[in-house]
């Protein structure tokens, strides 16, 4: 895939500008993005840097290439945000757009945000109001400065909307339109005969194995808590369930600082998975345990079951019957044992469950709340007719 690594004059000119740096942010405008065809412009941070871990999911996602490729993956949350924020604010002087939208929580969305604010450009926040009360998350912050310089802030939920209001955000300012994860998971999620080969290649059964994923640094960057996440799956491995782990580039660092030369037993370690290939792998797995917060939003919508392995949460919403929320220890195989247990009877249960974020519809509703208030409709050329009918 081939990219941009500068902007072109005015190239955001009038734009619709889409503010990008990782897979989930790619993954849940994508949906969004496509609507505004050729009046969408892409500037890619670059936060998440591995090729596994981005370029394939603009192709997976229907995506050309960045406009602009600013290459600030691989420093610190301050260097990225400071360079981001300074190759995003000598981008938009080139040419304004019409409004910049940003997802989430990431630096790349805080710099995004910045440098919109600075420029007095209209800002959409997609996913605006989730709150975790953590003050330890570096997301926390990011999530609350973006959202209080937001001029459009669309809340997955009504729970977020509320968060909003009671920090005194105007709530004209404010819309519940569902999270776009929906729209995006039910387009990409592949069928059953892909779904089949790809189990066959990993060598497992549908609803006989359990998914994990860890990447966030508050497992990664503590050897004890990494090390007693991986001693519970190595033990539901050997207790005949295969755990397949596809591997994050700092989780695998990690890993080899805790386990030296030698992988955990009973856990199968793989390269990151693309998009499609993760939802067909966890529509057909028995358990999810994760740390993800996108994670947490697809498990309601596949409806399986999750085990989410964090401090706390920003999505309470999906604790509510399809996740449960441990530390890193002994609780983790309990949960798992009890979900493992029955397996066809916890899926019958999360069938007669809804997902708590929205029906598929969220990029349709944002689409036209942008246009409505950010868009300026093109004023007509007077013609022949219109100049004599008014004289």
């Amino acid at each position: 895939m081939s990219m941009s690594t500068s902007c072109h004059d005015g190239v955001f000119t009038d734009s619709v500008t889409f503010v990008l740096g990782t897979r989930p942010e790619i993954v849940k405008l994508a949906p969004l993005a496509r609507l505004f065809g050729e009046r969408a412009r892409v500037a890619y941070t670059g936060q998440h840097y591995d090729a596994l871990m981005s370029e394939i999911f603009f192709t997976e996602c229907g995506l050309r290439a960045p406009d602009a490729l600013l290459e600030v993956g691989g420093r610190t949350r301050a260097e990225q945000v400071g360079a981001a924020l300074c190759r995003l604010d000598r981008c938009f002087a080139e040419g304004a757009p019409s409004a910049v939208v940003v997802q989430g929580d990431t630096n790349s969305a805080l710099a995004g945000a910045l440098a919109a604010n600075a420029r007095g450009i209209p800002l959409v926040h997609v996913e605006a109001g989730l709150r975790s009360r953590d003050r330890a998350m570096p997301e926390e912050h990011n999530r609350i400065l973006i959202d209080h310089v937001a001029d459009l802030l669309c809340a997955p939920t009504e729970a977020n909307a509320a968060n909003l209001r009671a920090e005194g955000i105007d709530p004209r300012r404010v819309a519940v339109t569902g999270n776009t994860v929906v729209e995006a998971l039910l387009e990409a999620l592949p069928q059953p005969a892909r779904r089949a080969k790809l189990l066959a290649d990993a060598g497992v059964e549908s609803g006989r194995f359990v998914l994990a994923t860890v990447h966030r640094p508050e497992n990664t960057d503590d050897a004890g808590r990494l090390a007693a996440i991986m001693a519970e799956l190595t033990a539901l491995g050997e207790a005949g369930r295969p755990v397949l782990f596809p591997v994050h580039p700092r989780t695998r660092a990690a890993l080899r600082s805790v386990f030296r030369d030698e992988p955990p037993e009973r856990v199968v370690l793989c390269e990151p998975l693309g998009y499609r290939d993760f939802l067909a792998l966890a529509a057909e797995c028995a358990l999810l345990i994760s740390d993800s917060g996108g994670i947490q939003e697809e498990a309601t919508v596949l409806r399986r079951p999750l085990i989410v392995v964090r401090r706390s949460t920003e999505r309470p919403e999906a604790l509510d019957g399809f996740a449960v929320l441990v530390e890193p220890g002994p609780a983790i195989g309990e949960h798992a044992r009890a979900l493992l247990a029955d397996v066809p009877g916890v899926r019958r249960r999360l069938e007669g469950l809804r997902s708590p974020f929205g029906d598929g519809q969220a990029s349709p509703r944002i689409e036209a709340l942008i246009r409505e208030r950010f868009i300026t409709p093109a004023v007509p050329r007077p013609t022949a007719e219109t100049v004599s009918a008014s004289v």
